[in-house]
């Protein structure tokens, strides 16, 4: 064979792959777009598709192609790849609707799925007011509050850090939480311990732990602060008046002692009036009969109160009482029993006037 026919025959092989190549890559294309736009048809589309926390991409799309939502996952990976965005998916419970194509299933996970839910717990509420908004969220299946109450006493969530420990009362962090179809009400509650233990190391490894309380004695301070403070500026404040009364022995004579005494005895009317009735309760939580700490928190505090238990300012005051002058719940504190019932009376007096004016 001459140089010249070699040289075409060689010419000609070339032409013949880079054809195939091109015929190749064509049918790739159309196999790519056909496998991205053809419709599928699934039985999922009226159920719910939970992404869980943790879950990537990868596993998020062989999950769909598993369950038939997609048909091909490494066809939609290769898109995502090509087309240079790569969505953020998102936990939580979506709803892929029937037929659709692979890049409309897409679609359907960077919108983020179906809103969750929201539990949101409130600082100072106790385990009581957590279990009623529990039983309203049917993701939850929780019958009644007695139900809920029941996950409250597995102590050994958090046994770790308080051995005196009786049920969750103060250890359920309040925060906002979202429940998708699958969560449980044992891992709500769980959760809601753990997000307290992470809050717990923050506040500590910030402030301290000057006077050496322990977990219980802090949570059962915290508690009782933050039901008692409402600006954050004085929760140290309030925090001294507890301990100053503590060296004293003297009772710590707080209302919301009071209040989860009448809560515990089921005799709380939620009007937020202290009665006598619940004054004279034979409970150790009501700290106007007895000395000391309560036994246990007395709901459940927010990292303010947390760290105004463990950091107290030094004062030497002994009572407060509302300042009728403000509306934000200040209190003006006192180191003496005559000044303080000097404060009384002027409370007292505002609360009259405002009860002729029929604003209370």
């Amino acid at each position: 064979m001459s140089e010249k026919n070699s040289g075409a025959a060689f010419v000609k092989a070339i032409l013949s792959l880079v054809f195939l190549l091109i015929l190749g890559l064509a049918a790739a294309f159309f196999y790519f777009q056909m496998v991205l736009q053809e419709p599928v048809s699934h039985k999922l589309s009226e159920k719910i598709f939970t992404v869980a926390r943790g879950s990537s991409l990868e596993e998020t799309l062989k999950q769909m192609e598993s369950d038939g939502i997609i048909k091909n996952a490494l066809i939609l990976r290769l898109y995502i790849k090509v087309s240079g965005h790569s969505p953020l998916v998102k936990a939580g419970d979506y709803k892929f609707p029937s037929p659709l194509n692979a890049r409309e299933a897409l679609a359907v996970l960077e919108a983020g799925g179906i809103q969750p839910r929201k539990l949101t717990v409130i600082e100072g509420w106790t385990r009581f007011e957590i279990a009623d908004a529990m039983v309203k969220i049917p993701e939850l299946k929780l019958a009644s509050r007695k139900e809920a109450l029941k996950l409250m006493d597995n102590v050994k969530l958090v046994q770790d850090l308080d051995t005196h420990v009786s049920n969750l009362e103060g250890y359920l962090f309040p925060d906002t939480y979202f429940v998708q179809s699958e969560t449980t009400a044992r891992a709500l509650v769980e959760e809601m311990t753990v997000r307290f233990r992470q809050i717990l190391k923050k506040v500590v490894g910030r402030t301290g732990n000057p006077g050496r309380l322990s977990v219980h004695e802090a949570v059962t301070c915290a508690s009782i602060i933050e039901t008692e403070a409402k600006l954050q500026e004085e929760r140290p404040v309030v925090a001294s008046v507890i301990y100053n009364r503590l060296k004293l022995h003297m009772p710590l004579a707080m209302d919301s002692t009071v209040v989860y005494a009448s809560k515990l005895a089921g005799k709380w009317k939620g009007n937020g009036i202290i009665y006598q009735s619940d004054l004279d309760l034979p409970s150790p939580y009501n700290s106007r009969k007895y000395k000391g700490l309560p036994p246990g928190p007395v709901g459940c505090p927010g990292e303010s109160s947390l760290a105004a238990a463990l950091n107290p300012v030094r004062s030497n005051f002994l009572y407060y009482v509302r300042d009728p002058a403000r509306a934000d719940g200040a209190h003006t504190f006192y180191n003496n029993a005559a000044d303080f019932e000097v404060g009384v009376a002027k409370l007292r007096r505002w609360e009259a006037e405002q009860r002729s004016k029929g604003l209370r």
